[in-house]
């Protein structure tokens, strides 16, 4: 479990057919400080498993389907990438509970700038866009942001707004996302319960059972 809060911005220094999927190199000293064979490090968003480590970074497979459902697939050598260690039991929740499983992809539609902050504007896979509230929480590319803004519920091409304060623009790699970009989402791990919990029917009664 991670909590979107972005410790460093690692680069991706090799990367590598394995099967059906990808083998990549990430370069990230901080994101391997303390790190073992079988940790959980979010790779800009995505939960990967460490395999191998040294000092200055860590190697990891992905699979056909998280290449699938994130952007890891289009990563290529030298692309700067968002690093989370996995939460340790004890430690603040600074942001909000980030899984590292990616729900899709959303592409950049504006850049509003302000003096020292900027509003990205991003669309939503029609199926994320009930999961996705004013206010609520959100991980775009594993960082933990606010919604603040959304499109009506009744809108064929779905969006939201995050607005970016300047540690996050300098800290991340969403300072340098320009429109036409795909980012990773994950929406809010309460509101998928809730969804999924509300596509059930009435239970029917099993044959024998008390009606």
């Amino acid at each position: 479990m991670f909590t979107g809060i972005i410790e460093e911005i690692g680069r991706i220094d090799a990367v590598a057919p394995a099967g059906d999927g990808v083998r990549l190199r990430v370069h990230a000293p901080q994101g391997v400080v303390d790190a073992h064979h079988g940790d959980s490090i979010s790779v800009s968003g995505v939960c990967l498993t460490v395999i191998e480590h040294d000092e200055a970074g860590f190697t990891a497979d992905v699979i056909r389907q998280t290449l699938a459902m994130s952007t890891l697939g289009t990563l290529a050598v030298g692309d700067p990438v968002n690093i989370e260690r996995a939460t340790a039991v004890g430690d603040r929740l600074g942001g909000h509970i980030v899984q590292g499983h990616i729900d899709g992809t959303g592409r950049v539609l504006e850049v509003r700038p302000g003096d020292r902050w900027q509003v990205v504007r991003i669309s939503l896979p029609d199926a994320l866009a009930p999961l996705v509230v004013d206010k609520g929480s959100i991980a775009v590319d594993g960082i933990s942001l606010t919604v603040s803004a959304v499109s009506a519920a009744n809108l064929t091409e779905p969006w939201f707004e995050v607005s970016l304060i300047p540690e996050t623009l300098e800290a991340t790699t969403l300072g340098h996302r320009a429109p036409g970009d795909s980012v990773n989402i994950e929406t809010d791990i309460l509101a998928r319960h809730v969804q999924r919990m509300l596509g059930f029917s009435h239970p029917t009664p099993t044959e024998g059972g008390t009606p």
